[in-house]
């Protein structure tokens, strides 16, 4: 999911570049210190790509630390393009090998970890980066998805850490990562794995992080991220406030982004931007403000250059799904964007009460699912931005198929009662409320946060859940640390959503992977017939096996149920006038670098 915003919105002054050109008595003002202000509306939690969980954070990582690869801002369907490769990856005819080679003269920002030196990126950054996600001590999100991809040897070192308590070793070879010269990566597998170049776009799995910068900062490294990308960050108040700036150490990069033939406002885009050096912008402000109503009256009020409009405020934004005439009259741009992600609520397979594979436990799970209405959800909170969720595979993503229908998105209290009743979960002391077979309480305890659209959802599965006779209690806490008991295992039941960062389902469908437990797998699913099914989708080429596996890898998930999936986002984004290059490119995070900002259109308040 992407970010939002959160207790407090501080504002700096833009900073005007001063003084004259120097040895010219009629030298003109140097052109203003540009500066992009925008909001998320959840907190950030870290900024190392192996150990940060969360879009918002990502958010901020994928402009400042590189991948070798990205998509192409205004290609549609998504297409690869180098980002700090030389070419585009080779991958052998039985998709068990990739060779990859890196551009020359791409160096990271300085950083007190390089010691004064200028430190170049190398293909050896890239295989400790691959390494990172199987060091057991850094619970890396990716872990289980390239556990899966089988990089030959990588696992044993990490079983050997394990069974010796000792220190992951970074530095014993392995046959799937050979650093064949100083710009060439090999990456070998034990299976097929056709899609691997696809990871290689995602700072979450191939973030370029140097060795220097991780054993500098070490537990600190997710306050110190170091990349080669066209950002550094300079400073950053928790859940508050992050800036970045220009990183100077960037390479020369020129807009040239390829839209297709047929796309005129891609057209229009790529030929005003066209030739600009990247980035465009100096500074990037971005306020952490979790209540929509601050957020969007600070954006109205011309203090953010972009901001996706809170749900809540859709209507003032679009009514009738157009930009409102006074924002139209003063040149905002509407944006709207369909997410690839989707939002369910999960059970922690763990836990005593809603948890376990057994029939009763199904049931109950499956009662809860049939007692909740998406529908109703997108009706009155999302007004209505969102297509009803039938499993994990969402929209623009490979598998995906708009007229599939499953009791995923029914709502029927009549028979999540009827099945309550058929497994034992009655009302035995008469107070309303059912009881478990055994006699025990059966009380649901819901992670959520202290924000308003929270506060909403809440209201909502309450009133859903005691119309089938179940209490529930909501346990409130700052998004950051709920996560932190997710990766622990110690909640229940918490909404939340993912998004795939590339057009293909695979780290979706790895959200319920039994390896990935407390490491993406919030549910902490493991079922056999699961994970074979989710390796047959990461092993078998594009085509109608894969597209059987992916099918009976979403039976699997509504037979058990271990999360009840609700919807997929429709976000409307509103842009100043005098923002240019906005992108409505789900698969590009780090796509500040593409911006600019007309500052002649600009309110000299700004």
């Amino acid at each position: 999911m992407r970010s939002s915003i959160r207790r407090c919105w501080p504002l700096a002054a833009v900073a005007l570049a001063g003084g004259l050109a120097a040895a010219s008595a009629f030298a003109q003002a140097p052109a203003p210190h540009k500066v992009l202000r925008y909001s998320l509306e959840r907190a950030e939690t870290g900024f190392d790509p192996a150990q940060t969980p969360d879009a918002y954070s990502r958010e901020i990582i994928d402009n400042i630390i590189e991948p070798p690869l990205r998509y192409d801002l205004l290609a549609r369907p998504a297409r690869l393009r180098v980002a700090t490769a030389a070419a585009l990856p080779q991958m052998s005819a039985d998709f068990r090998e990739l060779t990859l080679k890196i551009r020359p003269g791409i160096f990271f920002a300085d950083d007190p970890a390089f010691h004064g030196r200028v430190r170049e990126l190398t293909a050896a950054d890239y295989a400790y980066s691959l390494r990172r996600h199987f060091d057991p001590r850094l619970h890396s999100v990716a872990y289980a998805d390239l556990l899966a991809d089988d990089i030959l040897g990588l696992q044993a070192l990490r079983e050997r850490a394990l069974s010796r308590d000792q220190p992951f070793d970074y530095d014993s070879p392995v046959e799937g990562l050979a650093v064949v010269d100083r710009y060439t990566l090999r990456i070998r597998f034990g299976h097929p794995s056709p899609r691997f170049p696809l990871k290689l776009a995602e700072s979450i799995y191939a973030g370029a992080i140097a060795r220097e910068v991780a054993e500098t900062y070490g537990d600190a490294i997710m306050e110190h991220p170091v990349g080669t990308g066209p950002y550094r960050l300079v400073q950053w108040r928790r859940s508050s406030f992050i800036a970045l700036e220009r990183n100077p150490r960037f390479r020369d990069e020129f807009y040239d982004e390829q839209p297709d033939a047929g796309d005129a406002d891609g057209q229009a885009t790529a030929a005003r931007l066209h030739g600009r050096r990247e980035p465009m912008i100096d500074r990037v402000e971005v306020s952490i403000i979790e209540e929509p109503q601050p957020s969007w009256l600070a954006y109205v009020g011309g203090a953010f250059d972009l901001t996706l409009v809170p749900y809540e405020f859709a209507p003032d934004a679009a009514p009738g799904g157009r930009l409102a005439p006074n924002l139209a009259k003063r040149g905002m741009r509407l944006h709207l964007v369909s997410q690839p992600d989707v939002t369910y609520t999960y059970f922690n397979m763990d836990d005593p009460v809603v948890g376990g594979y057994t029939p009763e436990r199904v049931a109950l799970r499956r009662a809860i699912a049939l007692g909740y209405d998406n529908a109703e959800e997108i009706r009155l909170l999302r007004k209505p931005l969102a297509i009803p969720a039938q499993g994990l595979v969402a929209p623009l993503v490979a598998g995906y198929d708009p007229s599939l229908r499953t009791n995923m998105s029914d709502y029927d209290p009549v028979r999540a009662r009827a099945l309550l009743d058929l497994y034992g979960y009655v009302d035995v002391n008469g107070d309303g409320y059912r009881e478990r077979p055994n006699g025990g309480a059966l009380v649901l305890h819901m992670a959520t946060q202290p924000d308003t659209s929270s506060r909403q959802l809440n209201e909502l599965w309450q009133k859903k859940m005691e119309a089938i006779g179940i209490r529930i209690v909501f346990e409130r806490r700052p998004w950051p640390e709920q996560m932190k008991q997710a990766r622990a295992g110690k909640l229940q039941m918490w909404t939340l959503g993912g998004s795939s960062d590339e057009p293909d389902p695979e780290d979706l469908l790895a959200l319920a992977y039994g390896p990935s437990k407390g490491e993406g797998n919030w549910s902490r699913f493991d079922l056999p017939e699961y994970n074979a099914d989710f390796r047959r989708v990461q092993e078998l080429p594009d085509g109608p096996e894969r597209q059987a596996a992916i099918a009976q890898a979403q039976k699997l998930l509504l037979a058990y149920m271990p999360m009840k999936t609700h919807l997929h986002r429709v976000r409307l984004v509103l842009t100043q006038p005098w923002l240019e290059g906005y992108p409505a490119n789900p698969f590009v995070n780090g796509y500040w670098r593409f911006l600019d900002i007309d500052a002649a259109r600009r309110p000299a308040t700004q």
